[in-house]
């Protein structure tokens, strides 16, 4: 898999998946902004992959038009319970470089599944991306986004809900679609 590959993949992703089913209300005037900044990571190395994370927070903080990044990692995090302990690493170092209350973090995987579902539960498909993901979210734009949002714990049990409705294999072809003919 090439890393341009990986990004045209995770932006049809996001614009037919998370866009289209509005999985993320704030997503559209994003990717109409182009303030979205997709990176692939070829590092497969924890500690590299530590410090690429480092560095993209840095290059938001020099980029003031970049909304927010996907930091996708195509390679090295494929199971699940791995790419948990890199999400507690990249937690943990965030805080350690100051950057606490500045950027968060949202976390997607391709066998994502939240903590006492089965793994074929709908509801794991609202944090499902193409390839293991971190999505670096400026906290001060996030807090005006949800103060301008009727009722915005509302959020995930619609996703859920929508998730539910739908089904699993509505959502298995939606991310195989994401990663074909490009």
């Amino acid at each position: 898999m090439q890393p341009h590959e990986c990004l045209a993949h995770t932006e049809k992703w996001v614009v037919d998946v998370i866009m289209k089913y509005n999985i993320c209300p704030f997503a559209r005037r994003e990717v109409e902004r182009a303030s979205i900044r997709y990176v692939a990571i070829e590092e497969t190395k924890v500690k590299a992959v530590l410090k690429a994370l480092i560095e993209e927070c840095q290059y938001l903080d020099e980029h003031p038009e970049t909304e927010t990044t996907l930091f996708i990692l195509p390679r090295g995090f494929e199971g699940f319970y791995a790419y948990l302990d890199l999400v507690d690493d990249a937690t943990y170092l965030l805080v350690d470089n100051d950057y606490e209350g500045v950027y968060q973090l949202a976390t997607f995987h391709p066998d994502y599944c939240f903590d006492g579902e089965a793994q074929d539960c709908p509801a794991n498909y609202t944090n499902r991306a193409p390839y293991p993901t971190l999505h670096i979210i400026r906290e001060a734009s996030m807090e005006i986004a949800l103060a301008n949002y009727k009722d915005p714990e509302s959020i995930p049990e619609r996703n859920i809900a929508f998730a539910q409705r739908k089904g699993s294999e509505f959502f298995v072809k939606l991310l195989q679609h994401c990663t074909k003919g490009i």
